[in-house]
């Protein structure tokens, strides 16, 4: 399997720590070689964040994502900051919903997806990114679907158990949004 070099990023408070996560524990009961490292802004909640995810079946020399082949984008200014940054034929997973553009660059693949909307139209607000993450892992193949639900039940903490059905349905129609 190739690696994986994914960045997951927007204002804190979205879920993209918890996505990466999920991700990486996913990755870790495949026995793959994982690195996860999460970034917050100075404001935390409403101020940026982001986490660098390595999927690899080859020990990883460092945590740091300098040219992701995947991208995961919830707002305009991580998009910004990291369009130019994917290597040509990455993978860009962009919130169509709050992101007002279209990407620049012709030489990745782009999917727009209004995973906020979405979310909203589940009953589910906050897990736009649970369903970005849906998408991601059906456009990539970067872990199986089986990892990736048992990755999500180990990071749920126990006192939000209740929420693992939702979560699964959003990851399931960010898998159905992209086929």
């Amino acid at each position: 399997m190739a690696e994986h070099s994914i960045v997951i990023a927007g204002f804190g408070g979205q879920g993209l720590l918890f996505s990466g996560k999920v991700l990486a524990y996913a990755g870790l009961m495949e026995d793959r070689q994982v690195s996860w490292l999460p970034s917050y802004g100075p404001e935390m909640r409403g101020g940026t964040a982001n986490c660098n995810v390595i999927l690899s079946d080859n020990p990883i020399g460092s945590p740091i994502v300098e040219h992701p082949n995947v991208v995961m984008v919830m707002n305009n200014p991580s998009l910004d900051k990291y369009e130019d940054a994917v290597v040509a034929g990455g993978k860009v997973f962009l919130d169509s919903t709050l992101i007002g553009r279209k990407m620049t660059r012709e030489d990745v693949e782009a999917y727009y997806i209004p995973a906020t909307k979405m979310a909203v139209d589940m009953g589910a607000p906050t897990l736009a990114n649970m369903i970005l993450l849906g998408a991601l892992v059906e456009k990539t193949g970067c872990v199986s679907l089986e990892m990736l639900e048992a990755g999500l039940r180990k990071v749920v903490p126990a006192r939000k158990a209740d929420m693992i059905e939702l979560n699964l349905k959003a990851l399931q129609a960010g898998r159905d949004a992209v086929k």
